[in-house]
C-alpha cells in the first residue's frame, strides 16, 4: 500500500513524559530528523504522581541516565526545592540522591530544553494508529487523519493508553491528572498482534499547605553538604535556602475508618481489575495487608515553591472523596487541611514485555519500540532510562549503525531492562537495589566511569561532557597510580606519627594504598604521609577513590562473576531455531523457550523456570549445530 505522508521522520515518538522527552532527545540529538507527538503540549515530563526524582536505586539510574547523555538529572538539578543523600549509614552499593522537585518548573524547564532541540519537532497531536508493511513500521496516523512517514516508532503512552480513573464508585475514561486517554492506539497495537496487559497504579490526595499545623509534625530538612545528579553541575550552584518535608502517620482512628468503608473501595469491591504495584499499594491496601501495623509513615512533600499544594505521599487512594476527607482529619497535623485534589486510581493498557529484545524494540515488528510504563514498569526514573536506550536504538537502527544493549553488569538500567524481556512483569516493575547482582559495581559515584564512554561511542555525550570526563578519569587513575607505588616504611617517625593518629603501626612496608584499604583510614589521613596529589581533587573524586580501594576485593569478586557470564552472554542463539528439535529439555523449559525466544544463552540462563540441566542441553545442541553447519 502506497502512503501520502505529509511529512516523513526518522524517528516518532509517541506521548511525551519521561520516557518520550528522553528518547525524543537522545534520537534528535543523534542526528535522526525526530518528531515528539503528544496528546497535551502542558503535560510534557509533567509529575502526575510524587514531586521528586531519584530514591533507592531509582536515584542510581538517574546519575546514568545524565552519564549516557540524557536529560533527566540536569534538569532535576535545576529545579529542585531540595536534595538528600540516602542510606548514608550504609554501604556504598546502595547510596542514592533524591530530590523534591518544583512540578511545575521542572515540566516547564524540559519543555523548554524540547523546544530549543534542534532536529526535534514537538506537536500537540493524538497519534491513533502505527502503520506496518511486510513486518515494518512506515510511520503513525493522528486522530484527524493526517499521516507522517518513519523509518521508527518509539510508543512511550505511559498510563495513557485506554486509561481510566477510579474514584470510589465514579470510574471514568481518562489519562494521568484529567488528561485525554488514548482509546484507538491501544486497539491498533492489539491489531498489530501485541499482547496486552492491564495494570493499575495511584495517587493521594493533596492538601493546602496553610491549612497543615506542622507543630504537630517532624521536619525533614534536605542536606548542606553539595550532591547533583548531572556530573556537570557545580557545588557552588547547590541551592541552601531549600524547602523542608515533614513526616507524620496514620493512628489507629485512620485505620478504623478505613475499614469501615472498605466495602466502599474499588481496590475491594471489584472495581479494580487491573494489577497494582506492590511496592507502593494504597493506604486500604497497606491497612489489610499489615493489619498488625498501629501506623504507617506519611510524608507531607510540597510541590513547589509557587504553589499551596502539598503531596501526602504514603496515602495513595482510590476511596470516595468524603471517606479521603475524613481519614485525611484523623491525621496529626492534618485535623483542619483543606483537600486540593482527591487521590485516584488509574487502570491503563500495557505491552508485556516478553515481547520485546534487549533493545526494547518489538520482535514481532521491525522498527517498532516501546517504553516506560507502557512496557510495565511504575517511576518516572524507570521510564526515563527506557526511553534513552529506546531513542539511542531507535536512531542507530535508522542510521545502520550497532544497536546498543547495556548488560546487567553495566547498568541499572541495563538490569531492568533484562528482567522485563526475560523474566516480564506481573505487576508494575519498580527498581530495587536488590534486583542488581553487580551492585556494589553499579554505584552512584561512578556512573560516569561506566557509562560515559558509552554515550559517547553512540553519539551523544558533547564535547564539554567528554571533555569534563576526560580530565576526572586522568586525575582518577594518576592518583591511583601514585597510591599503588607510594609506599609507607615501620620506621620510627612513620609509626610516631601513625599512633598518634590513633592508628595501629606498621609491622611492614606498605604502600598508600593498602594503608587506605584500613577501615579506619581515610584519603585524607594518606595524604598526610605522601603529600597531597599534583592537581586539586574535589570530594566527590576523592570518595571515589577511597570507594574504590576500600572495596577492591568485593569489586574484582564481582568483576570475575561479570567476565563469566560474558561468556554466556557472547554465545548467540540463532533465531530461526526449533525448541522442539531439542530433546530433553524440560517442557517448562520449552515452553518458556518458545514465549521469549531468548537471544544469548545468558539470557536463557536468567528465564524463571530454566534450570541448568536445560541450558547445558540448549549448549550442547548449539554445538552440535555449528560442527554439522561446519561439516557441510
Amino acid at each position: 500500500m502506497t502512503h501520502t505522508f505529509a511529512e516523513e521522520f526518522d524517528v516518532i515518538v509517541v506521548g511525551a513524559g519521561h520516557a518520550g522527552v528522553e528518547a525524543s532527545l537522545a534520537a534528535s540529538r543523534m542526528g535522526c530528523k525526530t518528531l515528539l507527538a503528544t496528546i497535551n503540549l502542558e503535560m510534557l515530563a509533567f509529575m502526575p504522581c510524587n514531586p521528586s526524582i531519584g530514591g533507592s536505586a531509582k536515584g542510581i539510574v538517574v546519575r546514568e541516565i545524565d552519564a549516557l547523555g540524557g536529560e533527566m538529572g540536569k534538569n532535576i538539578d535545576k529545579t529542585y526545592i531540595q536534595m538528600k543523600m540516602l542510606n548514608t549509614g550504609k554501604g556504598p552499593a546502595v547510596r542514592a540522591l533524591r530530590a523534591q522537585a518544583d512540578k511545575a518548573l521542572y515540566a516547564r524547564e524540559m519543555k523548554h530544553t524540547v523546544e530549543q532541540q534542534e532536529n526535534l519537532t514537538l506537536r500537540q497531536s493524538m497519534i491513533d494508529d502505527i502503520l506496518v508493511e511486510d513486518g515494518k513500521v512506515v510511520g503513525v496516523v493522528t486522530a484527524t487523519g493526517i499521516k507522517y512517514g518513519a523509518k521508527a516508532v518509539v510508543v512511550t503512552t505511559g498510563t495513557a493508553l485506554r486509561g481510566e480513573i477510579i474514584l470510589g464508585d465514579l470510574k471514568y475514561s481518562s489519562g494521568p491528572n484529567n488528561s485525554l486517554a488514548s482509546v484507538t492506539l491501544a486497539d491498533n497495537l492489539k491489531k498489530l498482534g501485541l499482547e496486552i496487559g492491564r495494570f493499575k497504579t495511584g495517587t493521594p490526595p493533596r492538601v493546602k499547605a496553610s491549612t497543615i499545623n506542622y507543630d504537630e509534625t517532624e521536619i525533614q530538612p534536605g542536606d548542606t553538604t553539595p550532591n547533583h545528579f548531572s556530573f556537570l553541575s557545580k557545588d557552588k550552584d547547590y541551592l541552601q535556602d531549600q524547602v523542608p518535608c515533614w513526616l507524620t502517620y496514620t493512628n489507629q482512628s485512620s485505620h478504623d475508618i478505613i475499614n469501615k468503608n472498605l466495602h466502599r473501595a474499588p481496590m475491594f469491591s471489584g472495581v479494580v481489575k487491573g494489577v497494582g504495584p506492590r511496592y507502593c499499594p494504597s493506604i486500604e491496601d497497606k491497612i489489610v495487608r499489615f493489619a498488625d501495623k498501629d501506623r504507617h509513615q506519611l510524608f507531607l512533600e510540597p510541590e513547589g515553591r509557587h504553589t499551596e499544594e502539598v503531596y501526602v505521599q504514603g496515602l495513595s487512594t482510590s476511596l470516595p472523596e468524603d471517606v479521603q476527607r475524613e481519614l485525611l482529619r484523623s491525621i496529626k497535623g492534618l485535623e483542619k487541611a483543606e483537600m486540593m485534589r482527591t487521590g485516584y486510581a488509574i487502570e491503563y493498557d500495557i505491552v508485556l514485555p516478553h515481547q520485546l529484545r534487549a533493545t526494547l524494540e518489538t520482535k514481532l515488528i521491525s522498527g517498532l519500540f516501546t517504553a516506560g510504563q507502557t512496557n510495565g514498569t511504575s517511576g518516572y526514573e524507570e521510564a526515563a532510562g527506557q526511553g534513552l536506550v529506546a531513542g539511542i536504538n531507535a536512531a542507530l537502527k535508522v542510521q545502520g549503525k550497532p544497536e546498543l544493549i547495556l548488560k546487567r553488569s553495566d547498568a541499572y538500567i541495563g538490569v531492568m531492562i533484562d528482567d522485563l524481556v526475560t523474566k516480564g512483569t506481573l505487576e508494575p516493575y519498580r527498581l530495587l537495589t536488590s534486583r542488581a547482582e553487580y551492585r556494589l559495581i553499579l554505584r552512584h559515584d561512578n556512573a560516569d566511569m561506566r557509562l560515559t564512554p558509552i554515550g559517547r561511542q553512540v553519539g551523544l555525550v558533547d564535547e564539554e561532557r567528554w571533555l569534563s570526563f576526560e580530565i576526572k578519569k586522568a586525575q582518577f587513575d594518576n592518583e591511583m597510580t601514585r597510591l599503588s607505588t607510594h609506599k609507607l616504611k615501620p620506621v620510627k617517625d612513620t609509626n610516631q606519627q601513625v599512633e598518634a593518629m590513633g592508628f595501629k603501626p606498621l609491622t611492614d612496608a606498605v604502600t598508600a594504598k593498602e594503608f587506605m584499604r584500613r577501615p579506619e583510614v581515610r584519603y585524607t589521613d594518606v595524604v598526610k604521609f605522601i603529600g597531597p596529589a599534583a592537581e586539586d581533587l574535589d570530594d566527590k573524586l576523592i570518595e571515589l577513590l577511597e570507594t574504590e580501594i576500600k572495596y577492591e576485593g568485593y569489586i574484582n569478586k564481582a568483576l570475575d562473576q561479570v567476565a563469566k557470564m560474558k561468556r554466556m552472554e557472547e554465545k548467540r542463539i540463532p533465531a530461526n531455531i526449533d525448541w522442539d528439535d531439542i530433546d530433553s529439555i524440560a517442557t517448562e523449559a520449552r515452553q518458556k523457550f518458545k514465549k521469549i525466544n531468548p537471544e544469548t544463552i545468558g539470557q536463557a540462563s536468567r528465564i524463571s523456570g530454566v534450570n541448568p540441566a536445560d541450558i547445558s542441553i540448549l549448549m550442547v545442541y548449539l554445538e552440535g549445530n555449528q560442527k554439522a553447519s561446519r561439516k557441510s
